[in-house]
């Protein structure tokens, strides 16, 4: 007698939750929610509580998506870290820029990080003239990190003229390996 007692009290428990919990109210200032039919636009069928939510958590997912691949085309761009110049230069090539662009938002983004920009040279020429070369390339460099958002205080310019060749011959194909600025982060 006591069970069935409990059954009952149990039963009118849940139906009253259920009611009030279906129970909807309406004012003049909210719009009809429309019902959405299986197969509509928002894809699997699925109904929504309330309009356009859905589609801003699609939208938001997007835009992190595009965000991570951002970010993972940085970090690849900055896996870049030798630059390399024609002779006698110090000019930065179009195809460095977007990798540099990459250090230098890092840079920006982590001001705590630094690096050391190590320029290089082949072996023609004096050995002053190459160590002066080697620093103003270090330095194009550096300027470019800063106009692009890093600090002075994160750069540091060293350069070694002829003295560390990436590459051991007597060619162009050695030389153009060894007329470059080498990103090293500390």
């Amino acid at each position: 007698m006591k069970l069935d007692s409990l059954k009952y009290g149990l039963a009118l428990v849940l139906a009253t939750t259920l009611l009030v919990g279906c129970e909807t109210t309406s004012t003049a200032d909210e719009e009809p929610v429309e019902p959405v039919a299986e197969g509509s636009a928002n894809g699997a069928g699925e109904t929504s509580s309330a309009p356009g939510e859905d589609q801003l958590t699609e939208q938001q997912m997007a835009e992190q998506k595009a965000q991570e691949a951002a970010q993972k085309e940085q970090s690849a761009m900055r896996e870049v870290r030798t630059f390399y110049f024609d002779l006698d230069q110090s000019t930065i090539k179009s195809e460095s820029r977007a990798p540099l662009a990459a250090h230098a938002a890092f840079l920006a983004a982590n001001p705590n990080s630094m690096i050391v920009l190590e320029g290089h040279c082949d072996e023609r020429g004096t050995k002053e003239y190459n160590i002066a070369l080697g620093e103003r390339r270090a330095k194009s460099i550096a300027q470019f990190l800063k106009v692009n958002g890093a600090s002075d205080a994160q750069i540091e310019v060293v350069s070694y003229g002829e003295e560390q060749p990436a590459v051991m011959g007597s060619n162009e194909q050695s030389w153009s390996q060894n007329r470059r600025v080498f990103v090293e982060y500390k």
